[in-house]
């Protein structure tokens, strides 16, 4: 008999689940991130580095960026590009760590604190151009992050116009003059128990973004920070569901243009006469 390859998973049983199905099964999250492929580049900056891609089956295709959690590019993440991929997406998933993983709390938080700011903003711009470019993008492009990734999202369509983001708890603590540089809407879940993006903070980014005269809608949940990870112990199914179809309808909105109506072939009696 046969054995199926991890493609085969992911293509057959796995691209027939819920998303927080696969998440939450660890061997069909590593299949799932095993689909990706290895992309590289030399950023502005000249620095050296690598992300995931998922290639939808038809292409060219709006591409999305996304930007990993405090835990670093693990197979969750690799696993919701993979997804994107199956929703119609060109889907890269950088890497802000240089291939650390996080595995505690503890290692987390030291790779977030050990982020350059300067490289951060240099990798996301870089990913950002290079989506533009590839041959299969169309052109369109949206960033989505989690945590520590959220606020990359934000800030990846403040250093490069975009045409969406998606920011998923993170931190959105800026001023209207730097709001004035977003080409596009911004979407943004949030939780009301969060103690880290707090009721306070997303208030005064509503209100810069009212005052920089830029789109926005803001949902929150009765929930946690992390709640739309199904790996960790905060994790809400509901409304992470709920956020995902959120998410997937704003991009599609955004990103990929309407098909043309069709012209109305019947004539009308005047022009019968």
């Amino acid at each position: 008999m046969k054995t199926l390859s991890r493609r085969d998973i992911v293509k057959g049983i796995a691209a027939g689940m819920p998303l927080a199905a696969i998440l939450a099964e660890p061997l069909l999250a590593r299949a799932a991130a095993d689909s990706l492929e290895t992309a590289a580049i030399t950023t502005e900056g000249g620095r050296s580095v690598r992300a995931n891609l998922a290639v939808p089956a038809k292409t060219p295709a709006p591409a999305v960026l996304l930007v990993h959690e405090w835990w670093g590019l693990n197979d969750q993440i690799k696993s919701v590009a993979a997804e994107f991929a199956h929703q119609g997406f060109l889907a890269l998933a950088l890497d802000l760590y240089q291939g650390k993983v996080a595995t505690t709390e503890e290692s987390a938080g030291a790779y977030m604190r050990a982020v350059d700011p300067a490289a951060a903003g240099d990798t996301v711009l870089s990913w950002v151009k290079w989506l533009k470019r590839h041959k299969k993008s169309t052109g369109k492009i949206g960033t989505v992050g989690w945590c520590l990734g959220g606020g990359w999202s934000l800030n990846a369509s403040l250093a490069e116009p975009v045409d969406a983001t998606v920011v998923y708890y993170g931190r959105v603590n800026k001023s209207a003059a730097e709001l004035g540089r977003l080409n596009g809407p911004v979407l943004g879940h949030f939780a009301t128990r969060d103690k880290w993006i707090t009721a306070e903070m997303v208030a005064a980014f509503e209100m810069a973004m009212k005052a920089a005269g830029k789109a926005y809608r803001s949902y929150w949940y009765e929930a946690d920070h992390a709640f739309a990870n199904p790996t960790q112990a905060r994790y809400d199914a509901e409304d992470a569901k709920l956020a995902w179809r959120r998410t997937l309808s704003f991009l599609n909105e955004q990103l990929k243009p309407l098909a043309p109506a069709k012209p109305n072939r019947k004539k009308s009696k005047d022009a019968e006469k």
